[in-house]
């Protein structure tokens, strides 16, 4: 499931000529909120919390994926004839790695949760 969630949030933010870029303040700070909300959730712990989180969670890092792939593009098209290409593939391939890590991690906490 997330790997076809990936490759099509991948492909959108790939073909789509809608700016993201707009969208990455807003899904980074939701990044900082879910982990505000994970350390509270740590210290006061509830399952609607934890349902919450796991939501924004999935949300925001399928926004992170479109987001990261348009930017990924841009830049190395950008920097096509110079030797920083290489290494900004490095470090996209490496932001997409984590988008992808923690979607799946997202999705296995909300699909995993007793829901009473």
């Amino acid at each position: 499931m997330t790997a076809a969630a990936f490759g099509g949030l991948s492909l959108y933010g790939y073909t789509t000529k809608k700016d993201l870029s707009a969208f990455g303040k807003f899904l980074f700070m939701g990044l900082i909120g879910i982990i505000l909300a994970g350390l509270v959730n740590m210290i006061w712990p509830s399952g609607t919390m934890t349902f919450i989180i796991s939501v924004a969670g999935v949300l925001i890092f399928s926004g992170l994926i479109a987001y990261d792939t348009q930017k990924i593009k841009e830049q190395y098209a950008d920097a096509w004839d110079s030797g920083s290409a290489e290494k900004m593939a490095i470090f996209g391939a490496l932001s997409l790695y984590l988008d992808f890590v923690n979607l799946f991690q997202f999705l296995m906490s909300f699909m995993g949760q007793d829901r009473e």
